[in-house]
């Protein structure tokens, strides 16, 4: 009697979970996912070809101006000099240290000369700030999505903190169970995860996943909403621009820094529009949904680190200063770091 009333409880679990994933829109059969309703779709007339893209690939000028990189020993320095202090550090595309007071953060680390697997994938033409093994402690590991350019398996396997907590979209902790992980915490849209002095809640983004051929949207994707003490910090990472942010911005907002993708928007001849694409906006897009989240500062990244579409490199920055009045910002609120740069949150937010 007793195995069919736990075999009857289990069914009815699965049934319930089942009902409630149905009431989300962005939960699809067969275990997909999918963007927030009313969100743009990709144009049936953007044809991909890895030939033209290669080919595209190699006009592109890899020229990197002598002040984007700051020396790695001085990376190391500053992160010493700055032990008592809140600040952000870019280590390069994607990947941040957020501190907030004891918190130590990392976003979506990837260390690799390539962002793929094995030896294939692009190559970076910047390397990390710092290296792997010199990471600071770190206590919150935010994992947005499963792109290789935003999830590397190596750098999970290398990781040197394997007792940090994880936070990652649904469908992503066989990433870090099979590492030895042991805290792994999977988050739906609007979950939220408290600690003692910091909360995280995983919001909507555009965007989508996928690392091979049969687990198209398998898993989510996303943006954390980091909260401390009188702080908010978005990052917003990979996302194309739609009505989801206004929404947001009502109910979250005002923001005081958005870390959002500026870079990787330009498919043209394959896209039948230039500096357009529905995935990664592009710098003026980034400075919008600024505007509908009420940001006060926006922090540019997704650029300067390797070739991932076909856009000049440099391009994305300039844009994104050039705009910035545009869309009420002044430069300063338009905020860009040099690979390995330090700042001080206090000078960020006055």
């Amino acid at each position: 009697m007793k195995i069919i009333i736990h075999y009857v409880l289990i069914l009815l679990f699965t049934l319930v979970n089942s009902a409630l994933s149905e009431s989300k829109y962005h939960h699809m059969p067969h275990g997909k996912f999918r963007n927030p309703e009313g969100s743009p779709i990709r144009d049936p007339n953007f044809k991909w070809s890895y030939k033209t893209f290669n080919e595209e690939k190699k006009k592109i000028k890899i020229s990197i101006p002598s002040d984007h990189v700051v020396p790695k020993n001085q990376v190391l320095e500053n992160i010493n000099k700055l032990k008592n202090e809140d600040y952000i550090l870019w280590i390069g595309h994607a990947t941040f240290l957020i501190k907030l007071g004891n918190n130590m953060i990392i976003t979506d680390p990837v260390f690799e000369k390539n962002m793929g697997p094995l030896i294939f994938g692009p190559k970076r033409y910047v390397d990390p700030a710092i290296d792997l093994k010199n990471l600071p402690k770190i206590n919150y590991f935010l994992q947005t999505h499963n792109h290789y350019d935003h999830l590397s398996t190596r750098t999970i396997k290398n990781f040197p903190f394997k007792n940090t907590e994880v936070l990652m979209p649904l469908k992503l902790s066989k990433h870090f169970e099979k590492n030895n992980y042991k805290k792994i915490t999977e988050l739906d849209w609007y979950d939220k995860k408290k600690f003692s002095d910091i909360t995280f809640t995983f919001l909507p983004s555009i965007h989508w996943s996928k690392r091979s051929l049969w687990d198209t949207n398998k898993s989510l994707w996303g943006s954390f909403l980091i909260e401390y003490k009188d702080k908010k910090i978005l990052f917003l990472c990979d996302t194309g621009y739609g009505k989801i942010y206004k929404e947001l911005g009502k109910k979250y907002g005002p923001i005081d820094i958005t870390f959002i993708n500026i870079g990787a928007y330009n498919f043209f001849p394959m896209a039948p529009k230039k500096d357009s694409s529905i995935y990664h906006t592009n710098p003026e897009e980034a400075l919008q949904i600024g505007r509908d989240l009420n940001s006060k500062k926006l922090v540019g990244m997704h650029w300067g680190t390797v070739v991932l579409s076909l856009e000049p490199i440099m391009e994305p920055a300039q844009r994104f200063k050039k705009n910035a009045s545009r869309f009420g910002y002044n430069e300063n609120d338009a905020t860009l770091f040099k690979i390995g740069e330090t700042k001080k949150i206090s000078e960020l937010i006055k």
